[in-house]
């Protein structure tokens, strides 16, 4: 048992004399939620194979106020043959009926933007949402170290596709920046 106190009683030491960790009080650096752009715009082909991207409202204020549909078979004008594959949900689980490209439904009725992805998915997925509050789930750019630099974190449509939300996997593109990683990822 002492030598298991000594081993931590050490590990706290020289983790409290490190000089890359913050001291009580130090300024920290912001932690931003990404608001990536699968949120409010639409990725179409415009000719010879070229792919852009579209604001909803581009063409959903041009069409005036529709209700929205209840499920994919009922899309006749817009986004068919899109692929759904969670669970017995429809449309208006999520969107908003009378505006659904604008606003999301929470499962009591409020409404919230678009950009507030994160606290609809939550609903149903709270696990995953403790993860992502622990820093476990979801993947981060910038720092752990908020004494050292900024912190961007992803949000759930980052990595899952919300009408098909399995995770199809794939390969981190930025190293985290941390203390314990030296030169060019410093």
């Amino acid at each position: 048992m002492s030598a298991l106190f000594f081993f931590a009683a050490s590990c706290n030491r020289d983790l409290a004399s490190d000089p890359g960790q913050a001291a009580p009080g130090a300024p920290l650096f912001p932690v931003r939620v990404r608001v990536p752009p699968k949120l409010t715009s639409v990725e179409v082909t415009a000719g010879q194979a070229q792919s852009v991207r579209l604001a909803c409202v581009t063409c959903h204020s041009s069409r005036g106020p529709a209700p929205a549909p209840e499920s994919v078979a009922q899309l006749r004008e817009f986004h068919t043959g899109l692929s759904f594959q969670h669970g017995t949900l429809r449309c208006v689980s999520c969107h908003s009926p009378s505006a659904p490209s604008e606003r999301f439904r929470l499962a009591d009725g409020r409404e919230i933007q678009t950009v507030e992805a994160i606290a609809l998915c939550s609903q149903c997925h709270g696990p995953q949402r403790r993860s992502y509050e622990r820093g476990a789930h979801g993947g981060m750019r910038g720092y752990w170290d908020l004494s050292r630099g900024a912190r961007e974190r992803n949000t759930c449509v980052d990595c899952h596709d919300p009408h098909v939300p399995k995770f199809v996997g794939g390969k981190p593109v930025h190293l985290p920046k941390d203390r314990f990683f030296g030169g060019a990822h410093d």
